[in-house]
């Protein structure tokens, strides 16, 4: 009886385990990097819009709420959203021409440049996701040869080809970005690009200036 009991203990030990791994590996920091809980900690006065406004975040003047299959992707990948950017952390000092470039080389997750929003049925903004974001020409002239990791993973590579109708860049210089989604469960995984639990259905396309 009691072999058959320490049995059942260690198989459920064993289950419960496997269920936890896959989130423990997307938490895995490397040096200097904040865990998951310390980049939400560090973002959830941002579930104000307002809050994020009065500390420099403006929203993408185009006002695009960006979905997968307008970057050519299926739609099944779902949406990002409504970006919100700090022009001074991605290096960013003139409007596109024709393309937004910069030469800021940040990374640092305790203060992400980008924060994603999804638009709301009566008009609000809900924070989803945060960002970060370096042009590839900056991040190679300060001596990389690799794109920036966070938590051990390579952050995504991003450039139009010329050879589509799709701007896979969505109007900027290639780049590299990296998506965290911590306000919005991803089933994509929570370094995906795209959510296919977020949904741009709500989004109305004023001028930027206008919207909060």
């Amino acid at each position: 009886m009691k072999t058959t009991l320490r049995a059942i203990v260690l198989a459920t030990a064993a289950a419960t385990a496997s269920l936890v791994l896959p989130a423990a590996a997307d938490d895995s920091p490397g040096p200097g990097e904040p865990t998951l809980a310390e980049v939400r900690t560090a973002t959830e006065k941002y579930q104000d819009v307002k809050v994020a406004l009065a500390e420099g975040f403006i929203r993408d003047p185009s006002n695009m709420c960006e979905t997968a299959d307008m970057m050519g992707r299926p739609a099944a990948d779902g949406a990002m959203g409504v970006h919100y950017f700090r022009p001074d952390l991605l290096g960013i000092t003139a409007p596109p021409n024709p393309r937004v470039n910069g030469n800021g080389t940040h990374t640092d997750f305790h203060t992400p440049a980008i924060l994603i929003y999804e638009p709301q049925a009566d008009g609000n903004m809900q924070l989803v996701a945060v960002e970060n974001l370096v042009f590839q020409a900056s991040w190679a002239a300060a001596g990389h040869d690799k794109p920036p990791t966070f938590h051990g993973v390579p952050y995504d590579t991003m450039q139009d080809d010329p050879a589509t109708a799709t701007d896979e860049a969505h109007m900027f210089e290639p780049h590299y970005d990296r998506h965290v989604w911590l306000y919005r469960e991803n089933p994509n995984g929570v370094f995906k690009p795209f959510n296919p639990a977020v949904s741009c259905a709500h989004h109305v396309m004023e001028t930027a200036s206008a919207a909060p």
